[in-house]
């Protein structure tokens, strides 16, 4: 027998020794390339949102797979074409207002604040708060040039499609990296996290509209100039919980400043009002088959993705809780403490026993 052969305590040591080394090597990996992961993330997200309208077109129109995903991306493209077309052109003049006033309506709303003790010290934690984070430069980024945003949204676009047009390579590429008794547990933990983002896009559909369409109804009968491009930009950061809405408020309360001060009121009020029907009525309905996650730990890990990931880590910073959520209940309560938590139902690639159940991946 070699004495150089370790024994188990040797053993247990290594394995622990390369299990740290493999964590930090990870939390290196996502500190350095964070940008890159936020922006693949966002692919996965679109090639999910793909996915979701395929089978409609599958069920609806009785189309076949690849004609059906076909249809999807043709749809996809088309809507995004839709919205830049409505800023380009449609709202091109009201978001033009929009861009050249925030900057001096920010200014103003702050030096009425300022008028007051209170206000003032609220005012100076903001600024103070907001010049070093790391979605206050991402901003001033964006704001010398575009070119790196666009750059970034035509990534997350192609990178969807690609995710999209042959999804199973991924997943199977990344369950092969697993020990094989663990393929299964990760599998369907994989399967439940793709299940839960298809609902809760789903959800978060059904909130943007309907925030954006009541936020315009609203602010268009008490007369605030640019309502259909506010209520655009209101349903769209609708897709932030909590942050986006209130971010959105700011150029609404702005622009009715411009009018009097009673039209600023009327706005907070129509905020507040479609605030409480989307609370108590429209939320609790659309999201009841998905997860319920505490507000207080929605809106700080919020915050605290944005301020770790920049600009698109805070726009999907909900779907990345969303997907840390679903993970931490597949793989720790259910397949670590063994809580009764119903699978998704879904074809999978591996056994239990962590075997591949169709031929295995043709690298050439």
């Amino acid at each position: 027998m070699s004495r150089l052969t370790p024994d188990a305590d040797d053993a247990r040591y290594i394995r622990r020794l390369f299990l740290t080394i493999a964590v930090v090597a990870l939390a290196a990996a996502i500190y350095f390339t964070g940008d890159l992961l936020i922006l693949a993330f966002g692919s996965v997200l679109g090639a999910i949102v793909i996915h979701a309208i395929a089978e409609i077109y599958e069920t609806r129109a009785r189309l076949s797979d690849r004609v059906a995903l076909s249809c999807a991306i043709a749809t996809v493209l088309a809507l995004i074409g839709f919205l830049v077309w409505l800023f380009a052109v449609e709202f091109r003049t009201q978001v033009n207002v929009l861009v050249t006033r925030l900057p001096g309506i920010i200014d103003q709303l702050a030096d009425q604040m300022s008028q007051s003790p209170v206000g003032a010290k609220v005012v100076d934690a903001v600024r103070a708060a907001f010049a070093g984070s790391r979605v206050a430069q991402d901003i001033g980024g964006l704001a010398e040039g575009a070119g790196q945003f666009i750059l970034n949204a035509l990534l997350v676009l192609v990178g969807a499609i690609f995710f999209a047009v042959d999804p199973k390579v991924y997943e199977r590429g990344f369950l092969l990296l697993m020990p094989p008794s663990k393929r299964a547990a990760m599998e369907d933990a994989l399967i439940d996290t793709a299940a839960t983002l298809r609902l809760w896009l789903r959800a978060q559909l059904i909130q943007m509209t309907t925030m954006g369409v009541l936020v315009g109804i609203g602010l268009w009968l008490v007369g605030v100039p640019s309502a259909p491009a506010l209520a655009l930009l209101t349903g769209i950061s609708e897709f932030i919980p909590y942050v986006g809405p209130v971010a959105a408020m700011i150029p609404a309360m702005g622009l009715a400043a411009t009018q009097s001060i009673h039209h600023v009121l009327w706005t907070v009020g129509v905020f507040a009002i479609v605030r409480v029907v989307q609370t108590n009525f429209i939320t609790p309905f659309v999201t009841s088959r998905v997860v319920a996650i505490p507000p207080a730990v929605t809106l700080f890990a919020i915050l605290a993705i944005g301020a770790v990931f920049g600009l698109f880590g805070l726009f999907f910073s909900a779907a990345l809780l969303v997907m840390v959520f679903t993970l931490v209940r597949s793989l720790y309560l259910r397949d670590t403490l063994g809580e009764d938590i119903p699978h998704s139902r879904h074809r999978t690639l591996f056994d239990s026993a962590g075997t591949p159940r169709d031929s295995p991946i043709k690298l050439d």
